[in-house]
């Protein structure tokens, strides 16, 4: 690393938080319909001009919006991805990151202590947040799920649970991939709107049901051809999450797949660079939740009675893999 990349690190979050007010004003929507001064546009959303003016020129700079004389419009890109009119919107998962940069702010309080600094339990959080977080996880997974759907051999089996499936992302494109497959999203009751929701713009509802509970403590069900345990392990320490291993192992029929899908850790934990960080993420705002190694993964599977425990070879981004084992 040289010094001048080492001063754009320092101050990379200038970036990273003009990004998060362009979006929390919500600019790229009302620029996308078409083009306006910034004089227009703070009249339209309620903020200063000078103060908008400056955060428009900066995104301008950031190639997400062009400027004609004093007329700013979004950009293809920023039009597909960052305006709520597209289906492509990926403001959802730019505003959990925007939720998240508190607690990083204090990641030293963290370190020292060996306890979160986000101390607000799900139930505590304001219904912006949790809209953010399910959301943001669907607009990640609708990205990847069709990729994983169709790299997943799931011919043959008839029923699969989606532990701790959010909107139910994965279970609706496992049902497209595979026409016989029906499946259950098991989640926290406060989840069920979103996913009903998300499952009924799909036209799943006949094959996708919600069993609302909490993971740790209620019944998951029994009898399903597969299990699908999606970045849930990292939320909960070593113990905790070797039981969920466990509890969705015992959920299976015989034959029964396990799948877990993580940012897995090399065995040495300093590589890759989006599961390190991660394990920080899960630092400062959970008690005891890490990021997880391939080995340690295979020794909670193992404990769990599962056999041909392998990881599978798809391609996914900043260091996430999937782990399989049979029961």
């Amino acid at each position: 690393m040289t010094l001048p990349e080492l001063l754009q690190l320092s101050g990379s979050y200038w970036s990273t938080c003009t990004l998060h007010a362009g979006v929390k004003l919500d600019v790229f929507t009302h620029l996308a319909v078409g083009p306006q001064t910034a004089a227009q546009l703070a009249r339209t959303i309620a903020a200063d001009e000078r103060g908008l003016d400056m955060l428009l020129n900066a995104l301008t700079a950031m190639d997400l919006l062009h400027k004609e004389g004093d007329m700013f419009r979004t950009t293809p890109f920023s039009a597909d991805y960052l305006s709520r009119a597209s289906d492509s919107y990926m403001g959802h998962i730019i505003m959990h990151h925007h939720h998240l940069v508190e607690g990083w702010s204090r990641l030293d309080e963290a370190v020292r202590s060996g306890a979160p600094v986000r101390r607000r339990s799900s139930h505590e959080v304001s219904d912006e947040e949790r809209e953010s977080f399910l959301m943001g996880m669907f607009n990640l997974a609708s990205h990847l799920a069709p990729r994983v759907a169709s790299s997943l051999d799931l011919g043959g089996r008839r029923r699969l649970l989606d532990l701790a499936g959010g909107p139910g992302t994965y279970a609706i494109h496992f049902c497209k991939q595979n026409p016989d497959l029906t499946a259950v999203i098991f989640d926290l009751p406060t989840t069920r709107p979103f996913a009903e929701q998300t499952v009924a713009r799909f036209d799943l509802s006949g094959r996708i049901a919600f069993r609302g509970g909490d993971i740790t403590s209620d019944d998951i069900g029994t009898g399903y051809d597969a299990v699908w345990v999606s970045h849930l392990l990292h939320s909960e320490g070593p113990g905790a999450s070797a039981a969920i291993v466990a509890k969705a192992a015992a959920a299976l029929s015989p034959g029964g797949l396990l799948l877990i899908q993580e940012f897995i850790l090399d065995d040495n934990r300093a590589a890759p660079l989006h599961p390190t960080l991660f394990s920080l993420n899960m630092l400062v705002g959970t008690p005891a939740g890490q990021a997880y190694s391939q080995g340690e993964l295979q020794g909670m599977m193992e404990a769990a009675g599962l056999t041909a425990i392998r990881r599978l070879e798809v391609d996914l981004p900043n260091g996430a893999g999937i782990m399989a084992g049979t029961r």
